[in-house]
């Protein structure tokens, strides 16, 4: 165990709340490799996601819808720090300025690498893009599966949650959004 490392040792003290043998074998590196996992899981504090697509925003006159779903994401709910995890589709009509495809999936995982709630992640999504691309409107549906409520409380399986997020046309236009909702139903392969 790293000296002093607070993660590490409260880890420690789980463990061995819980009735745990903290120097059986498979456990030794528990807490280390406890550290580093949230580490990852919630680098997202370290994170900017408006710089992320600041990093690759072009001028462009394209005024029709851009489109990226069935996202992958993967975030810890806030309530009892289980996974929380499904896809994400996130679409936005430009206004002049158009953004790398990557850097969508990359703001989806700057928010979903921080303790959330599936509906601050959705609400945090939509504002990145429409505060930083300032587009004609943009749409978020999130579609998500909670461990906190398959594994404990009401051990729900195939329970699948759906959050929504729309501003600008996607808000305001019926039809604009109703044409989304049928792009990320739709299989268009």
């Amino acid at each position: 165990m790293a000296e002093n490392n607070p993660i590490e040792i409260a880890v420690q003290s789980i463990l061995q709340n819980i009735g745990e043998d903290t120097n059986r074998e498979g456990l030794l590196k528990t807490p280390e490799r406890v550290a580093k996992a949230y580490g990852f899981l919630t680098q997202g504090y370290q994170q900017d996601a408006a710089e992320v697509l600041k990093s690759a925003m072009f001028a462009e006159s394209y005024q029709e819808m851009v489109l990226v779903k069935d996202i992958e994401v993967y975030s810890l709910c806030e309530h009892h720090l289980l996974p929380f995890f499904g896809k994400a589709h996130i679409a936005y009509i430009p206004n002049g300025t158009i953004v790398g495809l990557s850097k969508i999936p990359r703001v989806v995982d700057v928010f979903a690498r921080r303790l959330q709630v599936q509906e601050r992640l959705t609400i945090e999504i939509r504002d990145c893009i429409q505060e930083t691309l300032q587009p004609l409107g943009v749409a978020v549906v999130l579609e998500c599966q909670h461990l906190c409520m398959q594994m404990r409380g009401v051990s729900k399986q195939n329970a699948l949650t759906t959050t929504s997020a729309f501003s600008g046309e996607f808000l305001d236009n019926d039809k604009t959004r109703k044409e989304f909702i049928h792009l990320i139903g739709n299989k268009l392969k």
